[in-house]
């Protein structure tokens, strides 16, 4: 997860040597490529996980070998899904949230590539997010650190081009994680055929069974809504900036990068979080999943306060490494200071979001994110609306939502604890 930082700031690099309309085309596809990858690695892969991992802490063995094949079917029916909505929705979504002439163009360019390997994209975090419910982080995180090191020149070479040739444009910047997406796949079933889950996978014999399905649905299903609250909110505020013009929409799309490198530590936390909390809910240890919770959530509380902080700090400096055009610069820099020193809560809430997966417990997540999403974007409304507060009234909202977002999260696992339902 911390190499993923060095790949989101690389991506932001390569993005912005293509143009401002290419930024700001990104810009609109982004709530939508980061709704998917959520779902397949957070809300359902988070599922997964706390799928296997409650049946490992369980002692059901059987269900767990059976759990490969119903995630494989979630996964497939998952891309399908994606793939038509990309194909049929997106055009016309862009266009309601402010895509005009080339910046449409390249983010058409873009989301039509890119979510053709919807496939790719599905199977390889559910493939992943079993080891981690079997306890094996060790293995998706080295194939994931090495494709990562694979994927940096590739992105570059692929979009801007090398020697005579001259790239292919956001195009190039949509292939390249799908190239890596396919080997990381296969590498991923390489290792569970192998037995990296701690047992010999098999699909002879095993029925597809609802009960199965409920078990990986009944948790990523809720962890979904998160995630479409997330990708909502996100939508909505990125219409309310393209209010101001594409200049904005640039400096948004930078300022909100550093959402997209910390949302990497706490996923990494989070996901250890969710196996640990699985394994203790499985076997009923409830004051063990609550430990585990609170030493998850505030480890990633000060990981990701730092870099917010530091960030915070240094606005400019940020802004400088992705644009140079001076609107481009001031927009970064109102967005950095009003998000960047509240992302220690967004750390510590998504990092519990996860734990309560392994738990079971997503009613006060989804309750959070849905407050996230009415704070931003209806408080940001208000705030051009009626407080007259312009680009600057939208970021700050951004930053309460934050707020409210961990409060809420944190807050109630501090006040009820986790305990058995039965």
């Amino acid at each position: 997860m911390v190499v993923q930082i060095g790949v989101a700031v690389s991506e932001a690099w390569v993005v912005a040597r293509v143009g401002v309309d290419a930024l700001a085309g990104i810009a609109l596809v982004i709530p939508f490529i980061t709704l998917m990858m959520n779902m397949a690695n957070g809300g359902m892969g988070g599922g997964v996980a706390a799928a296997l991992a409650r049946a490992l802490g369980g002692g059901r063995a059987e269900d767990a070998k059976a759990l490969l094949l119903h995630a494989l079917v979630l996964a497939a029916a998952m891309a399908l899904l994606f793939g038509v909505f990309a194909w049929t929705a997106l055009p016309t979504i862009f266009q309601w949230l402010g895509g005009t002439g080339d910046v449409l163009d390249q983010a058409l360019a873009f989301s039509r590539v890119w979510f053709s390997g919807t496939i790719l994209l599905w199977i390889q975090p559910f493939l992943s997010a079993l080891l981690r419910g079997a306890g094996n982080a060790a293995t998706p995180s080295r194939i994931g650190v090495v494709m990562s090191l694979v994927y940096i020149p590739l992105l570059a070479v692929l979009t801007l081009g090398v020697g005579s040739w001259s790239g292919l444009g956001l195009a190039g910047s949509a292939i390249a994680p799908l190239i890596t997406g396919a080997v990381s796949a296969a590498l991923l079933a390489h290792a569970i055929a192998r037995g990296r889950l701690g047992f010999m996978p098999r699909f002879a014999g095993v029925r597809l069974q609802l009960r199965l399905f409920g078990e990986i649905l009944r948790v990523g299903a809720m962890g979904s809504i998160t995630t479409v609250t997330a990708t909502m909110t996100a939508m909505l505020v990125t219409g309310l900036v393209a209010r101001f013009g594409t200049a904005a929409l640039a400096g948004y799309s930078i300022g909100m990068r550093l959402e997209f490198m910390v949302a990497p530590l706490a996923f990494g936390i989070g996901a250890g979080a969710t196996t640990l909390v699985g394994i203790a809910a499985g076997a009923h240890d409830w004051r063990r999943a609550v430990r585990v919770a609170w030493v998850a959530g505030m480890t990633a509380f000060v990981l990701i306060g730092v870099i917010g902080w530091t960030v915070g700090l240094i606005p400019e400096t940020w802004s400088r490494l992705f644009a140079t055009q001076p609107e481009v610069i001031a927009a970064s820099i109102a967005c950095i200071v009003r998000v960047a020193p509240f992302y220690c809560l967004f750390g510590l809430g998504l990092t519990l979001n996860f734990a309560s997966q392994g738990a079971g417990r997503m009613t006060v997540p989804v309750a959070a994110s849905v407050s996230r999403l009415a704070i931003a974007a209806g408080g940001g409304w208000f705030a051009i609306e009626h407080l007259s507060l312009g680009l600057e009234g939208v970021f700050g909202a951004i930053g309460a939502s934050l707020v409210v977002y961990g409060g809420l999260i944190a807050g109630s696992l501090l006040v009820a604890p986790w305990r058995s339902q039965t």
